[in-house]
């Protein structure tokens, strides 16, 4: 034995953790605390992984203890845990790393506190040593050394005359580059020491990027064993690939700064074995502040928060969420009562997190929410009297029901889909086709069309953009990979652009999996009709793909579901097919994302459009649990709602307590949201009851049915209306800008429309008391009657002036303008 063998990187199928120095100094950081944590009883340990597989003289396999106390703390007492192998001689144990020894299989007993896990332990190959692989060996040395980052080798140009594919897209391409260019130099392989890939990495010549590993690091030891080994390229046809990676512990709750938890990764390949990868692994943190992660995988706990802890391997990026508390923070939940499973899964993450939610808010403040929320406009003061009124401890779920049955229910839909589906009149699409367009969305919504079934009739649909609407969907671009992304934005919430140019960084997405998925609209066949202005949509049952790295003819292959059977079938109806079944968990999830956004104004996944590994769900159960119950309900739009609205969740009041004041994604409390432009308009001219004109509609048209994304307004196009050139959820602009503010104040919009209506004459010429006036429009425009502070601060701007009916029109107009002009108007809430 070298004395490198036993820190080598291990070969082809398995590999081990670090050296065992490292392996030491996190043993000695997690030497863990008594049992009793806090005050807090020990519950069970946990033992990652569940299983040691050893194949091969060169594998190892580390092992992580987690102990979970009763108080929902977790801990690392790895180092404070005993082994015992029942037979001894088939693997030797250094720390919490087990080698192989001998062939032959046994059991292995891990004890702490007096709690046992009992693992089963396989040994093969013991005494053989596979030799290294340039994919699976020497390419994850490049990715841990960040040789082939953007910001580095793998730079569009390279760095330095040196170029490398980014994140190892290209292997093939790489060995040629490192073993063909600059012949002896780069690669020596008489005198492998004297390779200027080794000399640059430990810097003993100059190098741009520094040191990048030590000369007696495995690192060093796997690249110079295979420039010793001649530089072997891979037969790719025998070479195992990586299907899997798992990342453990699966989540942890640290107590306090300070606390540590090592993490140890195994990926597993296509020919059924496994491989600890820990120290090949790139660990990253998306709260370095919470939660900082060392390249060996060590988390130390920081301030008080929440991190997604990953790990990337080859093409597979997986996390680990962590929470960090206080130390010791002494925590009660309140007891509340649970309306659904909502609910219970979003109080299960306060818990952990030790938040108090927020209480119920008022009826007047869930009527203008939820009339809002669900039909874009605000209650009018009879339905605030008949609402306040009822007396019944079902009214908040009656009054759900009573508006989903509203026509302005599906409108608010219809918008939304026609932002996604990008419907505009352009030089592509002709008025009329966007018109037929958008009137197939307003029937299929108002009729409560289950999801799945109208994607599947968007998706596969074909024929003329007159006759069959759907097809417009192909007719808003003619550019294939671009479809095939907004395919995957609109209804799988996934971004996949980075995978056409190289393999993603941030997710499981390859090349491969990119131009597979591409496969699927290669066939689309487009042909004018007998009308100039309509195109005719079908499947020309021609037309590849091609990899643009080897020239391949890529099959259609779903994102993450493998191959797809289209032999003599049209491409599209079978995506569409696999896309909306239950098989297919994209569909669903990305659709109640979106559905929950509206409802709170934040998704359980934020981005809505953005579903990644490493942009992970703040509530993945919920999410789940949401759904499965949309899948269940045949795709329901409105059972999804009915669910969201009864949940105690929804229902809460914005005021926050000590405990939830920093939350926004936990949904501890209801998020105050700025009414958006479309609705904003449409509330304006309700409360004033005036009427808008808008090009193509009739007067008095909502400006949430105008049909077309390239026709605004000044107001609409302040308050951040989206202009559907993209399909991305970020076109619909929120956030609150000076111009809003300066447009209400100043603008012709809300003085117009104070002028125009004839809410204030009415109250006028029915001689209203000033009181009655001023709570009439108290709830008309804010849906709640004043204070008692309000009236009194308001009485004197009309009060005495009933013999002057233009300074008391003044004065009521005054009055309604500043509520018009206040933040509550401009909120939900």
């Amino acid at each position: 034995m070298t004395p490198f063998d036993r820190f080598r990187r291990p070969p082809l199928r398995h590999a081990g953790l670090a050296a065992a120095c490292v392996l030491i100094a996190v043993s000695t950081a997690n030497a863990g605390p008594p049992a009793n944590a806090n005050g807090k009883e020990l519950v069970s340990i946990q033992v990652f992984p569940s299983a040691i597989d050893l194949s091969g003289a060169r594998d190892r396999q580390s092992l992580v203890v987690q102990a979970h106390y009763a108080n929902g703390i977790t801990r690392d007492v790895t180092g404070s845990s005993q082994f015992s192998l029942t037979d001894p001689t088939l693997a030797r144990v250094e720390g919490a790393v087990f080698y192989p020894a001998k062939d032959g299989e046994t059991t292995l007993n891990v004890t702490y506190e007096g709690q046992t896990v009992t693992l089963p332990v396989k040994v093969r190959e013991a005494e053989v040593r596979h030799p290294l692989s340039f994919r699976l060996d020497v390419m994850p040395v490049f990715m841990k050394a960040g040789c082939n980052s953007g910001s580095c080798h793998g730079a569009a140009r390279g760095k330095d005359g040196f170029m490398l594919s980014l994140f190892g897209y290209d292997p093939a391409g790489d060995h040629v580059r490192l073993t063909r260019e600059q012949v002896g130099r780069r690669i020596n392989l008489a005198i492998p020491e004297d390779s200027t890939l080794l000399e640059k990495a430990i810097n003993a010549v100059p190098h741009t990027g520094g040191k990048l590993f030590e000369k007696e690091s495995e690192y060093y030891a796997t690249l110079r064993e295979w420039i010793s080994n001649g530089a072997p390229n891979d037969d790719v046809s025998k070479v195992a690939k990586v299907v899997a990676v798992e990342l453990y512990p699966p989540n942890g709750v640290l107590d306090g700064a300070g606390e540590t938890q090592q993490l140890t990764v195994r990926a597993r390949y296509s020919d059924g074995t496994d491989r600890d990868v820990t120290s090949l692994a790139v660990f990253l943190t998306n709260n370095e502040t919470s939660a900082a992660v060392s390249p060996t995988g060590l988390i130390t706990a920081g301030e008080r928060g929440e991190a997604f802890v990953m790990a990337r391997f080859e093409t597979h990026t997986v996390g680990s969420p962590f929470i960090v508390l206080p130390k010791g923070l002494v925590f009660e939940y309140p007891d509340e009562p649970e309306v659904n499973e909502i609910d219970t899964l979003v109080a299960n993450k306060l818990k952990k997190l030790r938040m108090a939610p927020s209480g119920l808010c008022s009826d007047e403040e869930f009527l203008r929410r939820v009339t809002i929320d669900i039909v874009g406009l605000v209650p009018t003061p009879e339905e605030f009297e008949a609402f306040m009124n009822d007396t019944s401890p079902d009214k908040r779920a009656r009054k759900v029901d009573e508006l989903l049955e509203r026509k302005e229910f599906s409108e608010i839909w219809v918008n939304k889909w026609a932002e996604l589906l990008q419907v505009k009149s352009s030089q592509q699409v002709s008025v009329k086709a966007m018109f037929l367009y958008f009137n197939w969305l307003v029937d299929k919504l108002s009729k409560n069309t289950p999801m799945d079934q109208m994607v599947r009739e968007l998706l596969s649909a074909s024929g003329g953009t007159f006759k069959n609407p759907a097809t417009n969907f192909f007719q808003s671009t003619n550019d294939t990979k671009l479809l095939a992304e907004n395919v995957a934005q609109v209804f799988m919430g996934m971004r996949i652009q980075c995978a056409q140019c190289h393999n993603h960084p941030f997710d499981r997405w390859t090349q491969d999996d990119y131009y597979g998925f591409v496969a699927f609209f290669a066939q689309i066949g487009r042909k004018q009709g007998e009308d100039y202005r309509e195109q005719i949509v079908f499947n020309s049952g021609g037309g590849e793909t091609k990899h643009p790295v080897d020239g391949r003819t890529m099959a259609p292959t779903f994102l993450g579901g493998g191959p797809a059977d289209v032999q003599g079938k049209d491409r599209r109806a079978v995506l569409a097919e696999w896309l909306t079944s239950p098989h297919n968990p994209y569909f669903a999830k990305s659709f109640v994302n979106r559905v929950w956004a509206h409802f709170f104004g934040v998704g359980i996944v934020e981005p809505v459009d953005d579903f990644r590994v490493s942009n992970p769900a703040s509530n993945p159960e919920l999410l789940d649990a949401l759904a499965r119950r949309f899948t269940e309900s045949h795709y329901d739009l409105k059972q999804l709602v009915r669910d969201i609205c009864a949940s105690r969740t929804y229902q809460r009041s914005t005021t926050r307590n000590e405990s939830n004041a920093g939350d926004r994604l936990n949904f501890a409390h209801a998020n105050l949201r700025r009414i958006k432009a479309e609705n904003l308009l449409d509330i304006i001219s309700q409360v004033t009851e005036t009427k808008d004109k808008f090009p193509g509609l009739p007067l008095g048209a909502r400006a949430v049915q105008i049909a077309n994304g390239a026709t605004s307004t000044y107001f609409l196009t302040t308050f951040g209306r989206a202009t559907r050139e993209t399909v991305c959820s970020c076109e619909v602009k929120m956030e609150p800008t000076l111009s809003q503010a300066l447009h209400l104040l100043n603008g012709d919009t809300t003085n117009a429309k104070i002028q125009q209506s004839p809410v204030i004459k009415r109250l006028i010429d029915a001689k209203t008391p000033p009181n009655e006036a001023i709570t009439y429009l108290y709830i008309r425009v804010l849906g709640r009657k004043p204070l008692d502070e309000e009236i009194n601060a308001l009485n004197h701007l009309v009060a005495g002036r009933e013999q002057d009916p233009a300074a008391l029109k003044q004065g009521y107009e005054d009055i309604f303008w500043s509520l018009l002009n206040s933040r509550e108007f401009l909120f939900n809430h």
